[in-house]
């Protein structure tokens, strides 16, 4: 069985040593953020996901969720998981007080997101989708929803569901048919069919929160073949009271099949069905087109703002998802390396006393360990430093500081769960590697890892996509201010650094990198206008890039504070040269990788887009 330790002292390291938020009186709820403060939530979060999540991994993988007789049910032991969850306020801990929440900043919250993932990816979704269901609602909702749903929604007495996706409708939001028809009271009726719904449907609260986009008809009934009548909608499974908050009868929400999945199995992935269910609009009243036929319909409603910000959260809650799975698999290939023998190091026996040495004497298992951990702690990293982004962005005294934060905030996120949920799945393949024939087979777990991770590189718009939203969007939004206050904000680091020799195989790898992703920045800026396809055909090469110049950065200060830690006698030693090594190995195995990408990104698209599909 698979076992996992929360990195409490990384998280403590990035917290107190690298972020130093302790210091940072200058954002709201930052001022109590002491060491003690820290270490008891990381500490009594990774107890609870340690001695209660984790054990219900496996077993709940091989149980699965069940749907018969109309009720969907959870694993054995994921309700009482549940119930224990939200009584010890984990559920709370980012939720406004006003709502009985902890009100804890953005870096907590996901640090603890991430220790749920890589204890129970599939549990830690049911609460996490529910977060990001009644942020939505708190912004976008009408008084009552506010005063009678959110708050149940906080307390975790119901849970919230994300209802974007239909069976021929992924990404492409204007072929959706599901529609919304406004009745006389000011509600409407809903009907069609989504799928992938995660969480849809389960038997561990008495009520679930659909917030779901569906297009209102013109008034010939017709949907418009784009974004401009695409609405966001609460549908309850279960009716709501305006005036009490009680519940009444069931909606017209029902579960058509829980999907047969690769992994997550234990996550309640519906497809569900909408039949005149009674919906809510959220947002403004989508304005009707202009009769003039010179006038340009509208790319989209007002109203999909809300539904635009629990897409990027839950965004970024993948990407959380990416360095968990990593994580998780990174410390049982670990594990099993110290313990498995086989073989002799090629420097001699180490273990002259028995028969073969433990394979973790063996360099290509130790490549694989490397670049697993190197990528998770890095990654961690930079997830903390852009989670204290978020909060700078909107709370900032300084104009500048807040504007800085902000782009950073937009231009990572892609990045985030782009590159991250590959190396994610890149870390679990590796760690199973390491387990050789036994980790093919189940009883060590690993294979549920790969099985898990693979759907994150898929679900909240695929990395494809994710890297075509970075170079078409992200990177062009305002000129280019984002990926230009980047470049500069590494290049200063840099710069400041120059004449410290022990950083120096840091920063001139760092150096080498960064010039390789802005040479394909300003390729793309040449040639992307010239044909669109070559954004397109550049745009993962470059995403990829920006991700190992992005943890580069991240690596070059930890190691810079990591050192400065061991100079000064402070701090653990072996953590503090563990941190060392791992810069280095990024510094000499993973940003050289950006200089073949950027010939990649480079090609254009013609050889991609010259065979006719038939020849495909």
């Amino acid at each position: 069985m698979p076992t996992y330790k929360a990195p409490v002292e990384d998280f403590m390291f990035l917290f107190h040593d690298l972020l130093k938020i302790q210091d940072r009186d200058d954002l709201p709820g930052f001022t109590d953020l002491t060491e003690d403060m820290t270490r008891a939530i990381l500490e009594g979060g990774a107890k609870f996901c340690e001695e209660v999540l984790q054990p219900l991994n496996q077993s709940g993988d091989e149980e699965g969720a069940v749907f018969e007789n109309g009720v969907v049910r959870v694993p054995k032991g994921f309700k009482e998981a549940y119930d224990a969850y939200c009584e010890n306020g984990w559920n709370r801990l980012g939720a406004p007080e006003e709502l009985g929440g902890a009100n804890m900043p953005a870096v907590v919250n996901f640090a603890f997101a991430e220790m749920g993932n890589a204890a129970n990816q599939a549990f830690a979704m049911y609460p996490g989708l529910t977060s990001a269901a009644y942020s939505a609602l708190a912004v976008t909702g009408d008084d009552w929803m506010k005063e009678h749903v959110v708050p149940k929604m906080v307390s975790g007495e119901w849970c919230g569901t994300m209802c974007l996706t239909e069976p021929h409708c992924g990404t492409d939001l204007k072929l959706m048919k599901t529609k919304a028809v406004e009745q006389e009271d000011g509600t409407y009726k809903l009907s069609g069919t989504k799928i992938f719904i995660s969480g849809g449907d389960h038997d561990m609260t008495d009520n679930i929160v659909h917030m779901v986009i569906a297009k209102i008809p013109d008034e010939d009934g017709k949907l418009a073949n784009d974004l401009s009548t695409v609405n966001f909608f609460m549908v309850p499974k279960v009716m709501v009271d305006k005036e009490t908050g009680e519940l009444g009868a069931r909606n017209g929400v029902s579960v058509g099949s829980i999907e047969k999945k690769m992994g997550i199995k234990a996550q309640a992935t519906c497809v569900l069905n909408f039949d005149e269910a009674t919906a809510y609009r959220l947002g403004p009243k989508p304005q009707p087109k202009s009769a003039d036929a010179g006038d340009k319909p509208k790319s989209k409603s007002q109203g999909m703002a809300g539904m635009f910000g629990m897409m990027n959260a839950a965004r970024m809650g993948v990407g959380i998802q990416g360095i968990a799975i990593g994580d998780v698999a990174y410390q049982n290939g670990a594990i099993y390396a110290n313990e498995r023998t086989a073989g002799r190091a090629l420097s001699g026996a180490k273990n002259p006393e028995d028969s073969a040495d433990p394979i973790i004497v063996h360099p290509d298992v130790r490549r694989m360990l490397l670049a697993s951990r190197s990528f998770v702690e890095g990654a961690r990293a930079l997830a903390m430093w852009v989670s204290v982004m978020f909060t700078e962005a909107r709370a900032a005294k300084d104009e500048k500081q807040r504007e800085f934060a902000a782009d950073m905030g937009q231009l990572m996120t892609p990045i985030i769960k782009g590159y991250f949920t590959d190396k994610g799945f890149e870390a679990a393949n590796q760690s199973m590697q390491v387990f050789g024939g036994h980790g093919y087979v189940k009883d060590h777990g690993m294979e549920q890892f790969v099985r898990d991770a693979r759907i994150n590189q898929v679900y909240e718009g695929a990395n494809g996509v994710q890297a075509l939203d970075l170079v078409g969007r992200k990177m062009t939004a305002k000129g280019g201010r984002a990926p230009m206050a980047f470049f500069a904000h590494v290049q200063a680091f840099i710069d400041a650094n120059k004449d410290d020799a022990n950083l120096k195989p840091q920063l001139d790898a760092l150096q080498a990198g960064l010039k390789d992703l802005q040479d394909a920045a300003i390729w793309l800026a040449e040639n992307a206008p010239k044909d669109f396809e070559n954004a397109g055909a550049a745009s993962y090469d470059v995403m990829t890039m920006f991700g190992i110049v992005a943890l580069g950065f991240m690596w070059a200060q930890m190691a810079k504070t990591a050192q400065a830690k061991l100079d000064a006698g402070e701090g653990d030693p072996e953590f503090l040269k563990r941190k060392l090594v791992l810069a280095r190995y990024w510094a000499e195995r993973e940003l050289p990788m950006t200089a073949s990408l950027k010939v990649r990104a480079s090609a254009g698209a013609s050889t991609l887009m010259e065979l006719d599909a038939a020849n495909f």
